[in-house]
C-alpha cells in the first residue's frame, strides 16, 4: 500500500515534525508513505471572498499536480463524513482488498480546499466538527493511519 499525504504549508514547530516523523517511522512496516508539502499563499487579514478563492485556487493547482491519476483521494474537510478509528481502519482495509494500492490524503491550508480539489476527491472525511490547525492535523492524520494499520493487523494499540 502506498499512502501519500499532501498538505498545504510546512511544519514549523519541531514538536510537530518530531511527532509526524515518529508515526512515519512506525508506518514503515505497513506501507510506503510520502508526505508532500505545497507552498501556502500569504493570506492578508480581512480578505474578500474573491481573494480567498484566488488563494485557494493557487494552492489547489499545486495540490492537483501531485495527485497520481490512479490514486484514491481522500480530502479532510469539516463537512466530510465522520467515522471512528475502527471505521477508518475498515475503509483502508476495504480499499486494499478491492485493489487500490495508492491512497492520497489531502489537508488544505488555513482557508480550506478549493472546489477543484474537493471535486477530485473520491471521499471526504472529517475528524471533528472542530477546526484544527493544519499542522496539528498532519500529526492526527499520521497517528490515525498508524492506528488503522494496527487494527487491520490485529495488533495491540487501539483501545
Amino acid at each position: 500500500m502506498n499512502i501519500t499525504i499532501i498538505t498545504v504549508g510546512k511544519l514549523k514547530e519541531k514538536f510537530y515534525r518530531d511527532a509526524v516523523a515518529e508515526y512515519v517511522k512506525r508506518l514503515g512496516r505497513y506501507c510506503k508513505i510520502n508526505i508532500y508539502e505545497v507552498a501556502d499563499e500569504q493570506t492578508p487579514d480581512k480578505t474578500s471572498e474573491i481573494q480567498d478563492m484566488g488563494i485557494k485556487k493557487k494552492e489547489a493547482d499545486r495540490i492537483l499536480k501531485i495527485i497520481k491519476p490512479d490514486s484514491y483521494v481522500i480530502t479532510l474537510e469539516i463537512l466530510g463524513k465522520k467515522m471512528d478509528s475502527l471505521q477508518f481502519a475498515k475503509k483502508i482495509e476495504d480499499l486494499s482488498i478491492s485493489g487500490v494500492s495508492n491512497i492520497t490524503f489531502v489537508i488544505g491550508g488555513s482557508l480550506g480546499l478549493h472546489t477543484e480539489v474537493s471535486d477530485r476527491a473520491d471521499e471526504k472525511i472529517s475528524f471533528s466538527d472542530m477546526t484544527f490547525p493544519h499542522q496539528l492535523m498532519r500529526v492526527i492524520l499520521t497517528e490515525q493511519i498508524y492506528r488503522a494499520f494496527r487494527i487491520i493487523n490485529h495488533e495491540p494499540y487501539h483501545k
